[in-house]
Order: C-alpha cells, then sequence, then structure tokens
C-alpha cells in the first residue's frame, strides 16, 4: 500500500469510527466540510487550492494531504501546485516551509 493509499484508508476508516458515535455536531460538521467545497460562485477546484493554502498556513499535515489529493483529482498540474505552495508560504512565512516540503513528497506520490 502506498502512502496515498494508506492515508485515504485510515482517513476513511476513523471517519467512519466518528460517525458511528452518532455526534450531531459532528455529523453536521462534516456535512457542513463537504458543503463548502461543492461548486458554487467559485469552482470546486478553487476551494480547494483555497483549502490547501489554508492548511499549509495552519500547518494541518492532514489537511494537506486531502487537500493536495483532491487538487490532483480537480486536475490542477504541477506548476499549478508550486504557486499554491508559493502562495502559502508568503501568507504563512518560512514556518511552513517543512510542511511545504512533506507537501511536495505526497504530491510526487499522487502524480508519479
Amino acid at each position: 500500500m502506498n502512502a496515498v493509499e494508506e492515508f485515504n484508508a485510515y482517513r476513511s476508516k476513523m471517519n467512519e469510527r466518528l460517525m458511528v458515535a452518532d455526534n450531531l455536531v459532528l455529523k453536521r460538521l462534516f456535512n457542513l466540510d463537504t458543503n463548502t467545497y461543492e461548486d458554487g460562485a467559485l469552482p470546486a477546484v478553487t476551494k480547494e487550492m483555497l483549502g490547501l493554502v489554508a492548511s499549509m498556513v495552519l500547518r494541518c499535515d492532514d489537511c494537506i494531504k486531502y487537500h493536495l489529493g483532491k487538487c490532483y483529482e480537480l486536475g490542477v498540474n504541477t506548476p499549478q501546485m508550486y504557486e499554491i505552495f508559493a502562495v502559502a508560504n508568503i501568507v504563512g512565512g518560512t514556518i511552513v516551509i517543512p510542511h511545504t516540503r512533506r507537501a511536495a513528497e505526497y504530491w510526487d506520490v499522487l502524480t508519479s
């Protein structure tokens, strides 16, 4: 199992575990998150790029991997991805560099 399959399998397993708890607030949060990234006034791909930048600035590696995967699925190419990385580093500062390294590594797995 490669890094992408491992991440997706763990995420799915644990999301299911959270949903089994049948907590209304968690269910609403997950629903809101899903609906936020659907096409609207902004296309889904733009929203995923925004989510990726925010995740990088907030330094959430799981969120970064998730948004990288969605960006890949939605057709973002490597030059575009490196511009996204640049924006995240300008906004977040040099503390984002380690997360950019891991993001680039994960992007390479997605695109190989």
